[in-house]
C-alpha cells in the first residue's frame, strides 16, 4: 500500500483533559467518516494548562492517562491509525514529558516520542515561554513502522532543527509528523516556510496538526494545520478555524521527488577537510 488518506484535527485545547477528549473525539470520528486511515491531532491536545503547578497536578503517568486511554479506545473502535500529537506525561514530581503516541487500528501504542527541543523563548507576544521549566526533554529520534511505510515523529519547536528531519529521512522516513501549538506571532512569520522547507529538504510528506485560537491565560496559537507533499506543495490547510482537513497522499511521490533532487545522497560531513576545513581556513586569512 502506497496510497492513504491522512487527516489533521485542528482544535483549541483547554486546561481540562476530559473536556478536550470531548472536543476532539467528534472530529476524529468526522475524519474517519471522510475516509481518513491515519488521523493526527495537535501538540498538547490533552491539556493546555498555563499554570505550572496545575499542569503538574493534572498530569498522569502513561499507564493511567485518561486522554491516552480514551484515544486508544477510539482508534480501536474506528479501526484507524491515530497520532496523539502530544499529551503531558508525569515522569517525576517536578517534571513532565511532552510525549507523542502513534496508535494502530487496534489501539496499540506502536511508537512514542518525547519532544527533544524545548521552547525556551521570548517571541514578543507578551508571553515568556520556558518549556524546560516544566518539561524534561527527550533524547531519541523515533521512526515508526506502519502498513504504508516509515514515519518520523517530531513535535512543534523541533521543526526549527533541520538536522533532526534529515536524520529521520536517512533512516527511511517517508512521512514526518510535526504536531504543534505554534504561537500566533511565530506562526504568521515562519509556520508555512518551515513546514515546506522540511518537506523539500527531505523529500518527505509533512503532516502537522495544530492548535488554534485563544487559550487559557491569553495564549494565542496560529492554527493552519497543513499536509505538505515532498515537492513542498501544500495539499491542505485548515486556516484558523477548529475543524478537520484531509488529503490523499501517495508515498510513491517520495521516491519521485528524491529522484529529481537526490540531495539526501549528496550529504557531506562538516568535518570533511576537503570541503569545510579548507573553506574555514580561507575565511580566516
Amino acid at each position: 500500500m502506497t496510497k492513504l488518506t491522512v487527516a489533521c484535527v485542528q482544535t483549541n485545547s483547554t486546561p481540562d483533559p476530559l473536556e478536550n477528549v470531548e472536543l476532539v473525539s467528534p472530529m476524529i470520528r468526522e475524519a474517519a467518516a471522510r475516509g481518513a486511515q491515519l488521523i493526527t491531532t495537535p501538540e498538547i491536545v490533552g491539556m493546555l494548562e498555563p499554570k505550572r503547578d496545575q499542569a503538574l497536578a493534572k498530569a498522569k503517568s502513561e499507564e493511567t492517562h485518561e486522554v491516552l486511554t480514551a484515544f486508544r479506545g477510539l482508534a480501536a473502535e474506528l479501526g484507524v491509525w491515530l497520532l496523539v500529537g502530544s499529551i503531558s506525561i508525569k515522569v517525576s514530581d517536578d517534571k513532565l514529558a511532552n510525549r507523542s503516541f502513534l496508535l494502530d487500528d487496534r489501539g496499540n501504542v506502536v511508537a512514542r516520542y518525547s519532544k527533544i527541543h524545548m521552547f525556551d523563548v521570548q517571541v514578543g507576544d507578551g508571553h515568556t515561554y520556558r518549556e524546560s521549566h516544566t518539561y524534561q526533554p527527550g533524547e531519541e529520534a523515533v521512526i515508526a513502522e506502519t502498513p504504508w511505510g516509515r514515519m518520523g515523529m517530531t513535535i512543534c519547536y523541533d521543526i526549527r532543527f533541520p538536522y533532526l528531519y534529515r536524520k529521520l529521512a536517512h533512516a527511511g522516513a517517508e512521512v514526518l509528523f510535526a504536531p504543534a501549538a505554534f504561537t500566533k506571532v511565530t506562526g504568521e512569520a515562519h509556520w508555512h516556510v518551515l513546514q515546506r522547507a522540511r518537506a523539500i529538504e527531505t523529500g518527505c510528506f509533512v503532516v502537522s496538526a495544530a492548535q488554534t485560537g485563544t487559550h487559557a491565560g491569553g495564549r494565542q496559537t496560529f492554527g493552519h494545520s497543513v499536509i505538505v507533499d515532498p515537492w513542498g506543495r501544500v495539499l491542505a490547510d485548515a486556516g484558523e478555524d477548529v475543524g478537520v482537513i484531509t488529503a490523499e497522499i501517495d508515498l510513491d511521490e517520495v521516491a519521485a521527488a528524491r529522484g529529481k533532487i537526490p540531495s539526501l545522497t549528496h550529504d557531506r560531513q562538516i568535518g570533511d577537510p576537503a570541503v569545510y576545513g579548507t573553506a574555514l581556513r580561507q575565511a580566516g586569512e
